[in-house]
């Protein structure tokens, strides 16, 4: 079993009673997870349109807790949109809702909003794909892409960018990797989300074995750019 601290902020911290608690869940339990027992152990605290950090940053329902998250409960801000976070990351391994995910980035001072969803496809290299296996260096891979979000809000003045990746199992049809560009000009949008993609499948550590009917490889990643990659001395 997994134990983290549960912070209530506003109204919620009046409905529950208490602005701080500790709460038991399940091992490899999500923030939907930790929300679903909560309604059901407060019957009467509505949780509806919150948002919810784990450990100070804004989290997905699909996002994995661990042990000692602290997680908060945040309702609605006042005078404020809680969607104006410039950055949002995640891994996850649930199957993730790409139309909410993008929806939930737009802003009335947005002129475009981009969305690059990538799928997986029932076929690769002429060979049948059954599914589809994605692992990660976790933390080091949300360090990286948090960075390439960052990055990307300054060399392209976009206003907004989620990067949300999938790992674990995916079956055909799935969201693999979803990334959200939001901004007041749909030209920087579309060079962002483009840009985003393409530094992620070359710096992230995040690799992807597909599973066919006559066997299973682990996919050849694209190169590491050359800042990064390190050179093995020759045998002597």
């Amino acid at each position: 079993m997994t134990q983290v601290r549960v912070l209530a902020f506003g109204v919620l911290k009046d409905r529950l009673g208490q602005d701080s608690f500790a709460m038991t869940v399940p091992d490899r339990a999500t923030v939907a997870d930790l929300l679903t027992q909560l309604g059901e152990t407060q019957p009467g605290v509505i949780l509806k349109g919150i948002a919810v950090s784990v450990n100070a940053e804004y989290a997905t329902a699909g996002h994995l807790l661990r042990d000692g998250d602290e997680v908060g409960l945040l309702p609605p801000v006042s005078g404020g949109n809680l969607d104006l976070d410039p950055v949002r990351i995640a891994l996850v391994r649930e199957r993730m809702d790409a139309a909410a995910l993008a929806d939930a980035v737009k802003d009335g001072a947005d002129g475009a909003v981009v969305v690059f969803d990538g799928i997986v496809r029932n076929q690769s290299r002429g060979r049948k794909t059954l599914h589809l296996d994605y692992e990660a260096y976790e933390d080091m891979a949300q360090r990286q892409m948090t960075a390439l979000a960052q990055e990307a809000l300054t060399r392209f003045g976009v206003r907004h960018v989620t990067i949300v990746h999938r790992l674990g199992r995916l079956q055909i049809g799935e969201t693999s990797v979803l990334i959200v560009v939001a901004s007041a000009h749909r030209a920087q949008a579309f060079d962002a989300c483009r840009w985003v993609i393409d530094t992620l499948k070359k710096t992230v550590p995040i690799w992807k074995k597909e599973t066919f009917v006559d066997g299973a490889v682990w996919t050849d990643g694209e190169p590491f750019p050359p800042a990064i990659q390190v050179e093995v001395p020759d045998a002597r």
